[in-house]
């Protein structure tokens, strides 16, 4: 499994092109869109405000997920492993 993010524009004739990365190879894939509001901080966020954010039990019914905790704890060593690089 890859995990890609992506910032792009909704047109006004709401079509989605998404490009990727040269290694992600051809074939099936299965695309999750979240909608987030602009105005959405990336930082200073409560705890309330993740509740009520569009995240909040994004991947609770995933089943070829496993544990969807350890997989979110995953998701954040991988991502501050690569800040590290950058």
């Amino acid at each position: 499994m890859k995990t890609l993010t992506c910032k792009v524009v909704i047109q006004s004739d709401r079509q989605l092109h998404i490009p990727v990365p040269e290694d992600v190879p051809p074939g099936p894939a299965e695309v999750i869109v979240v909608i987030v509001p602009e105005t959405t901080p990336e930082k200073g966020m409560t705890a309330g405000d993740l509740l009520r954010s569009p995240f909040f039990s994004v991947w609770k019914d995933r089943s070829d997920l496993g544990d969807s905790i350890e997989y979110a704890q995953e998701l954040r060593a991988k991502a501050e492993q690569h800040r590290r690089r950058e």
